[in-house]
């Protein structure tokens, strides 16, 4: 359907030619008709004085066909335009199919002309990029270079066609098209300069990235370091900074990963890599075996200003929640208890919906039941238990199915909870009341916790 359109677009388009040439070459034969408001001279009385016809009329001059040849070529470069403007219209929209219609109709035609084939060659090769077609479209662009080396668009092409052999894996074949796209620049006329100085600093940042996604960071690490001294606009240096640090932290080296973090959270605070950058530092010093430093770290990012969080909200909360979560389990798991105990509860108040809370919510109980506050664990288990009532009254629909699982395992931990208190019980009446041995003073139970907030310590025996 859309290649009847076009080849239908591009004859009404000829027909409207040919007939405004027609209309031309017709009214070239005819005589001017005279101004309306031009004075007729007077007519002889006779014949006599009516003057002797000695000269032939002039005649108009040749018609000039070449009008009609140049807009046959207007309207073919005007119909080429609009088909790589279709094309790149297309491709926006993802209709890969048509797009390509549209750039093949200005590629299989000998008609229009060179300037055009150019934009339709290189048009096509970016809509295989965006369909993903990497092999086609490092075909497409090697294919420009090919049969337009002098052309002023080669070092775009060279950038393009780097971009487009990293993502098919060829790490060390776009690394050498980066610095294609260097040295193409080297000799560049004087008003082109800012483009192309431009381009060199791209080249750049993409070998770094070629180095960091291929695995060589410690590479990688050099070209970032070394980008961050360039005259980057702000974004790209604060980039180029988190990305250092990274590869650092990838390669090895935390300590100086440690140090390139901080440095960079100081320098860029408000730069949109900030919330991974909190927490690599912070999964970083628990690697370095810095408890409380990593802790910090996590906390700083929890409690980090709405300000900062509002610019980015979705990425802020990802990180937060991730960051959290990893640093929680692994306290928890090492036995640090009250560590896990305060990210928990930072990461219960970063949401109020019951499918985030209602799970943290459970690692806290668990938590307090571990430190032997069990009173506070009742109360958090309990609460996880009405909030999953309360949500099937609302609904009048059953829970989904994991907020009614994690309200069975908190059932099952309640009554873990009473079955232990009963089995102390029991115990404590036993040896009280054995019989042939020295009474044991039967003391009150023990508070969940001292008057300071921390464990309860044990009761002291009377024998």
């Amino acid at each position: 359907m859309i290649l009847f359109l076009l080849q239908s677009r591009r004859t009404l388009l000829v027909l409207a030619a040919l007939a405004w040439c027609s209309v031309t070459d017709l009214r070239a034969g005819e005589p001017e008709p005279e101004p309306a408001d031009q004075p007729r001279p007077a007519e002889p009385a006779n014949e006599a004085q009516a003057p002797a016809a000695t000269e032939a009329p002039a005649r108009r001059a040749p018609v000039d066909h070449n009008k009609g040849v140049q807009v046959l070529a207007a309207i073919k470069a005007a119909e080429a335009r609009g088909l790589i403007n279709l094309g790149g219209t297309l491709t926006e929209r993802s209709d890969f199919s048509a797009a390509e219609i549209a750039y093949r109709q200005v590629l299989n035609s000998k008609e229009f002309s060179q300037a055009d084939q150019k934009d339709a060659l290189l048009g096509l090769a970016r809509m295989y990029r965006r369909q993903s077609s990497f092999t086609k479209a490092a075909a497409i662009y090697e294919k420009f270079l090919k049969e337009f080396p002098d052309e002023g668009r080669v070092p775009d092409a060279l950038l393009d066609l780097g971009r487009t052999l990293r993502a098919m894996g060829a790490h060390r074949l776009a690394i050498n098209r980066f610095y294609s796209v260097i040295n193409s620049t080297l000799k560049v006329p004087a008003d082109s300069f800012d483009h192309y100085q431009l381009l060199a600093k791209t080249a750049q940042f993409e070998i770094a990235e070629t180095h960091f996604e291929s695995g060589n960071f410690a590479e990688a690490g050099k070209f970032f370091a070394r980008l961050r001294l360039l005259d980057l606009a702000p974004a790209d240096r604060a980039r180029a900074h988190f990305k250092s640090a990274y590869a650092l932290q990838l390669a090895g080296d935390l300590e100086a990963s440690v140090t390139t973090l901080r440095a960079y959270l100081e320098q860029w605070p408000h730069d949109e890599n900030v919330p991974e950058g909190r927490y690599l530092l912070a999964t970083t010093l628990r690697q370095l075996n810095r408890p409380e430093e990593s802790l910090a770290a996590t906390l700083e990012l929890l409690r980090s200003e709405r300000s900062n969080s509002e610019a980015d909200p979705k990425r802020w909360a990802y990180w937060q929640r991730r960051t959290g979560n990893q640093l929680a389990n692994e306290f928890f798991q090492g036995g640090d208890t009250i560590n896990a105990l305060a990210i928990y509860q930072g990461l219960a108040a970063l949401a109020p919906d019951a499918a985030w809370r209602l799970p943290v919510t459970y690692q806290i109980a668990l938590c307090y039941e571990r430190l032997r506050l069990v009173d506070r664990a009742r109360t958090a288990y309990q609460s996880i238990i009405d909030a999953t009532a309360e949500t099937a009254g609302k609904t009048n629909s059953p829970v989904p199915a994991d907020m009614a699982e994690l309200a069975r395992m908190a059932r099952w931990r309640l009554g873990n909870l009473d079955w232990s208190d009963r089995t102390d019980h029991q115990l404590t009446a036993f040896f009280s009341t054995s019989t042939g041995v020295r009474a044991v003073n039967k003391l009150p139970p023990p508070p969940a916790n001292d008057a300071n907030g921390s464990p309860a310590t044990a009761p002291t025996i009377v024998r």
